[in-house]
This record gives structure tokens, sequence and C-alpha cells, in this order.
């Protein structure tokens, strides 16, 4: 390394957020700038440390070669970074934003130590690469007259058409919403991941030869046609048409779906009330608040799910969760309170969470701090369970009925917990987000080609195809992303998305020199 006691000499500083009640009031990036004696100093910290784990195993799921380019960084070599970490990652711009850097937890330094920023090194150094002009698009030298559709353009779609097209194979990515990313366009807000980072990257792969279709439903359209994502597009004018699948294997040599896993969790029967007006699933308020930010910046309300005004409450933890927070307070909510079924995580890894497994501890996110900072207080309330909704008498939603559990106390023959007599509640609420998780691919995606399908959790269900192979039970069909392994981070979908890209590159013409996917780990239960 360029400064082999650097990890002694420098303490960990991560970049920090702007200030809370500043960024609250718009919906631009969380995110500062760093200069680059900040980051050297910090990519100083990555240690000679013989096994790099961060990069494998239990840290990156592509295998990014970290130590590598914090050495390029410290060294101000920061082209040659940038081309160490286009080597494994498609898209840093997106990991750099959103990833939870399972790497860091990983790190070595790690286990005595905070460990090294790579978060905040990768993303200045793709931030730095786009500033410079050094990112441009690079058309294939050769085609090879093979045509592939891909079914969703998500990051790991995006992934997969980019590594095919690099060896020159002709992709068409078909999306049902009217602008291309999928989860990273209408999934995460804008202040964790602009909108015109994510068209950057797109403009630069239609430039590379990529053909997007738009407002397109592959599947059943009797199915299709009740989706929230449909819903939204259809109310604000997107024309959609309808393809089947089996017409799209008809006309292309592949076919790979990677639709994520959109089906959301329904407590529908579990907590009466639910048809209550005023309870959202969170991924529709997500959605409709970030198109109607594209299309008019919030002006017209009638758009939008607007929390202006109300007490909010998010049921469910996780990004999604901790994103509706963020979303509710921008648009001025009332109150904020985020329920957690779970116990309150520890403030240090617990003996049966060991390095360099992801560490299980108490965090604070952007949004969290948000909430703190203009009520006072931490939103989350821990080991508690939504019971009922309770109706205003005129069929909206006026409060959230809820019992704490015990965790230690396992129901016999029932749930891994007590309820606690004595300790019901009911909480105020005039807006009711489901950031309760999803169930896998929405029914009818695969249309009539008669897709395996696999229960990896339990209640999932997701398209049965091998990770590494990535193929289904029918020839010439493949599946990644979250519709093949369940509900997971933007880095697993790119992880996926190039296996699978390696994986129709063979199938295709016999042999591939695109790279594996990365950490060999990742069942459909990893």
């Amino acid at each position: 390394m360029g400064k082999p006691t650097g990890f002694k000499e420098y303490d960990r500083k991560v970049v920090p957020y702007r200030d809370p009640l500043e960024r609250i009031t718009d919906f631009g990036e969380i995110f500062m700038l760093a200069d680059d004696d900040h980051l050297k100093i910090q990519g100083a910290r990555c240690m000679d440390c013989g096994v790099p784990f961060c990069q494998s195993g239990s840290g990156c799921p592509i295998d990014n070669l970290i130590p590598e380019w914090n050495d390029l960084v410290y060294q101000g070599r920061w082209r040659d970074a940038l081309d160490r970490l286009h080597k494994t990652n498609n898209f840093p711009e997106f990991t750099g934003r959103t990833c939870p850097a399972p790497c860091e937890g990983a790190c070595v330094l790690g286990i005595t130590d905070p460990p090294v920023t790579i978060k905040n090194i990768e993303n200045a150094i793709i931030d730095r690469g786009f500033v410079e002009g050094w990112v441009v698009a690079h058309q294939p030298t050769n085609r090879t007259g093979k045509q592939v559709a891909i079914v969703g353009s998500g990051p790991s779609g995006l992934a997969a058409a980019a590594q095919l097209n690099k060896v020159g194979h002709k992709v068409t990515v078909y999306e049902r919403a009217d602008r291309i990313g999928g989860l990273l366009m209408y999934g995460i807000p804008n202040m964790k991941l602009d909108k015109a980072v994510v068209q950057r990257r797109v403009d630069l792969l239609k430039a590379e030869g990529i053909d997007f279709v738009t407002c397109t439903h592959v599947g059943k359209k009797e199915e299709f046609s009740s989706g929230h994502m449909t819903q939204i597009m259809q109310e604000r004018g997107c024309q959609i048409q309808y393809i089947d699948p089996a017409k799209l294997l008809e006309e292309n040599d592949a076919l790979l779906f990677a639709t994520g896993a959109t089906r959301p969790f329904d407590p529908t029967g579990r907590c009466p009330g639910r048809e209550l007006e005023g309870i959202h699933f969170a991924m529709d308020f997500l959605t409709r608040n970030t198109k109607s930010l594209l299309d008019n910046n919030l002006n017209n309300e009638g758009d939008y799910l607007s929390a202006a005004g109300l007490d909010v409450i998010v049921i469910g933890g996780g990004d999604t969760g901790a994103d509706c927070i963020g979303t509710s307070l921008r648009h001025g909510c009332r109150s904020m309170v985020n329920f957690e079924l779970l116990d309150k995580p520890p403030a240090e890894r617990a003996t049966n969470n060991p390095w360099p497994e992801w560490p299980r501890v108490y965090r604070v996110d952007y949004s969290h701090a948000e909430t703190e900072a203009k009520f006072g207080d931490d939103p989350r309330q821990y080991a508690i369970l939504a019971k009922e909704f309770v109706d205003d008498g005129k069929g909206r939603v006026s409060g959230v009925k809820t019992v704490k559990i015990d965790w230690s106390k396992p129901t016999e023959g029932g749930p891994p917990w007590t309820e606690l007599e004595g300790h019901e509640k009911i909480w105020p609420a005039d807006l009711v987000l489901l950031a309760t998780g999803f169930l896998g691919p929405e029914k009818g995606t695969s249309g009539t080609l008669g897709l395996d399908m696999q229960n990896p959790r339990g209640n999932w269900e997701t398209f049965a195809a091998e990770h590494g192979q990535f193929t289904t039970n029918v020839e010439g069909v493949f599946a990644a992303g979250d519709c093949r392994r369940g509900q997971s981070l933007v880095v697993w979908a790119i992880n996926e998305g190039r296996g699978a890209a390696r994986a129709i590159d063979e199938f295709l013409m016999g042999e591939s020199t695109l790279p594996a996917s990365g950490v060999t780990q990742g069942s459909v239960t990893a």
C-alpha cells in the first residue's frame, strides 16, 4: 500500500451529509463533496491486510478491487482508480450512493478499528470520472448477429444489457414505466439518488447501442393491468402496450427476466381496517412522489400522495421505510413514527454476529437523523406489532392500534414472540405507509411461458433459476436479480445481471469472455 502505517495514523472520517434541517427543505441529494486531501488520507487507512475480505466472500458481491483503487486514490492516480472501479462495477455511481456497504462490514481493519470509508471513496472516484470527461460511451467493435430481449430496466437488467452489448449482441430492454431505471428511477427517492445521475448512465447505454422500450408490459394483460406501477403510469397518460414474453422469445435468441420483486406484502387479513382510506404501499407513495417531482416539481398535489400536515406512521424499517420517512418530512408532515417489528439492535456486534459477517448493529439512517433534528426524537419504535387500523367513522384511517412484543418468549405453535398484556396503544395517524417487504415478481410476469417458480423463504415466490447459471426451465429464458433471489440490494442486482450476461453469452456463442458474476455464494436464500 502507498502508506502501510496509514491505518495507525489516521482516524475514520466519513464525508458528511448536508445539514438535516437544510436538506429536508428540498429533494436535492443529501451528499456533500470531499476534497482530495480528505479522500487521500482515508484511502491511506486501507491496510496491507493480505486477504482483502472487503472484495469477496462476505464483502462486495461484485468483487470490487477495493484495495487497488484505495491505493490509487492515495497516490492521486484518479484515472487509474476509475479504470479499476469500472472493471467490476458497471454503475459505481449507483452503488456509491445507495449501497449499505457490506464491504465495510467485512473490512479487516474493522476487527479492531472503524473500517475504511470505502463507499465514500468509490463515489468520489466515479463522480470525478464524469467531471473530468473520462466516462464516455464505447460502441462494440463487432456485432454477433444475436438478439437478446431483457424485461426490466432496474440495476440487474441494465447491468446485463451493458455486458451483453459489450460483446456485440443486440440488446433491447423493455420497461413498463415511462422512464428507464426501474428501482433506480422510481423506487429510490431523488435525495438519495438524483434522477439526473440515472439518466446520465442510461444516455450512455443508448449511445453504446442498447435500445430501450418504455410503457410496455411484458406478460398477461389481465394480470398486469391491476399492477400498481401500471395504474400510476396509465393515470398519468402513459399509453401502455402489452407483449406476451413468448412473442419476445420467438423474435430473439434469448430472453432475460429482470423484473424485480415488486409484489408487496399486504397485511390484509392480519390487520382489520386495511381497506380504510389513507393506507398505502410504500412503493406507491415513493413512485408517485418521484414521478410528480420529475414531471412538474410537485406542483400538482393531486399527482402524488402528500404527507403535508399529516400524522404519518411508517410500518416496516429498512431502506424503503427510511425513504418513506425522508419523503414525508420533505412534504412537511406534522409528526412521524416508524414501527419496527424487531428488537432494537445492539450498539456493537453481538457474539453470534462475528466479523466478517454484516454487522447487525444500531444505525441512524439519513431520515432518522432528519426526524430527530425536526421533532427531537428518533422516529423508530421497536418490538411493536400493528394489530388494527382505526376508522375515523368516515372510512378513513385515524390511528393504528399496536401491542408490544417480547422476542425472548416465543408463542408455542405460533409466532416467535409473545404479545405483552397491558402494552396496547392507539397511535394517531392520517397517513399509513406499508414498508412491509416484497414477495417476489408480480403474477403474470412470465405470461404463457410456464416458468417454474420456487419458494426460497416461505411466503416468497421467485423464478426458479440457479445462481451462476440463471437458466429457467424454458430453453433460452433466463432470470436474474430480485425476481430470482428475492428482495435484495442494488449491488446484488448488478452481480446477478453481470452473471446472467455471461450465462446468456455462453448459451449464444458456446463460450464467453465476460467475467463471472462475482461472489459465488448467493444462492436464492443468501
